[in-house]
């Protein structure tokens, strides 16, 4: 009977030692997978946020060319964030790529950012300028052949005038201009769109009766001289911002520390491309970044020939509003907002204040 207890008591023992070798195996595995989840997070956190931002030509729109900037001139560049170029085919296509969230930048005009407001209801804001056409900088416009008979706005009756999208600014300046002849859209004059590259082609092949060209395309115009500038931007519509940066108020709020490390380094990239002293390089990223020679951009990118870029990248206010309350006034926006409710110039203020 002594011989069974002791066996019982030996049993037991040995079942107790299982236990807490169990037990410690267990509570090991846990401090593991703990520790690889914690080490796994903190490698997310250190992960470049990657900023998709939309474009519709370049150089105008500089964002193909952020990622092939010599990584000197930035700071944070693939640290804590990194920039994917997204090419949409104007304003229209860029607003319904920033609804689906296939963007977070969207590089478009003021008509579509404030149609994105008043008829998407989307919470967003602007936080950059893109491009203006402000004095002394380009005034790019409506252009005819020299040989159709096109003198006036009036002799547009019954023609087909080409714009890139749309929804956008050239078609709000191009129905300004002639709807203040009294031609209507659809009924007295054709509206088509076609892509920046091929507006000059599809004048010169007369599948349009006019075009709206961009740089460097009115130059390309000019040199050949069998075509005239019939109108411009700045005679539609004044001075306008004609290219914005806005984003989604959520991921404005998500990602304001990296899209402040992004600001800076863009505001110090404008810079770079505007000094004479970088000339060379940036005519030959342009040229990589377009496929075409650099010598079809030496006589005017990133100049006083070109559009007009802040060197702080922030918009005019004032214009902007006065913009949007103009397409109210002219009957293409439905109604008209308060843009210091969607707008946030405190981002480039503060990559500002880092600069010196």
């Amino acid at each position: 009977m002594l011989k069974s207890m002791s066996q019982k008591l030996n049993w037991l023992k040995g079942q107790s030692s299982r236990r807490r070798s169990l037990q410690m195996g267990a509570a090991f595995v846990f401090v593991l997978a703990a520790g690889f989840m914690l080490g796994s997070g903190h490698e997310a956190q250190s992960k470049p946020l990657k900023i998709r931002i939309s474009w519709s030509v370049t150089p105008q729109h500089m964002t193909p060319l952020i990622p092939k900037i010599p990584m000197e001139v930035y700071r944070h560049y693939g640290k804590s964030y990194v920039v994917k170029p997204v090419r949409l085919r104007g304003s229209g296509a860029t607003h319904t790529a920033l609804a689906a969230k296939e963007i977070d930048i969207a590089g478009f005009n003021f008509v579509s950012f404030a149609k994105g407001i008043l008829n998407a209801k989307q919470d967003l804001k602007v936080i950059s300028q893109v491009l203006s056409n402000k004095e002394p900088g380009d005034n790019p416009g409506f252009w005819v052949r020299k040989d159709s008979g096109i003198n006036s706005v009036k002799d547009l009756k019954g023609k087909t005038v080409a714009i890139n999208a749309f929804g956008g600014t050239i078609e709000a300046a191009a129905n300004v201009v002639l709807g203040g002849q009294g031609l209507k859209s659809g009924s007295d004059f054709k509206v088509v769109e076609v892509r920046f590259p091929a507006m000059l082609p599809a004048l010169e092949t007369k599948q349009v009766d006019a075009s709206y060209l961009v740089l460097p395309f009115s130059l390309i115009a000019k040199r050949k001289k069998n075509f005239k500038l019939l109108f411009t931007m700045r005679q539609a519509l004044g001075r306008i911002e004609n290219v914005i940066w806005a984003a989604r108020c959520q991921f404005l709020k998500e990602n304001r520390a990296a899209l402040v490390d992004f600001m800076e380094d863009h505001i110090r990239m404008r810079r770079w491309v505007h000094n004479p002293k970088n000339r060379d390089k940036i005519l030959g990223i342009v040229s990589k970044a377009t496929k075409r020679p650099a010598k079809n951009y030496a006589s005017w990118v990133f100049t006083e020939r070109d559009s007009f870029r802040s060197m702080n990248a922030k918009f005019d206010p004032k214009s902007l509003q006065k913009n949007i309350n103009d397409m109210h006034r002219l009957g293409f926006l439905k109604n008209t907002l308060d843009l210091k409710k969607h707008m946030d110039l405190s981002i480039a203020d503060d990559a500002m204040k880092r600069i010196k």
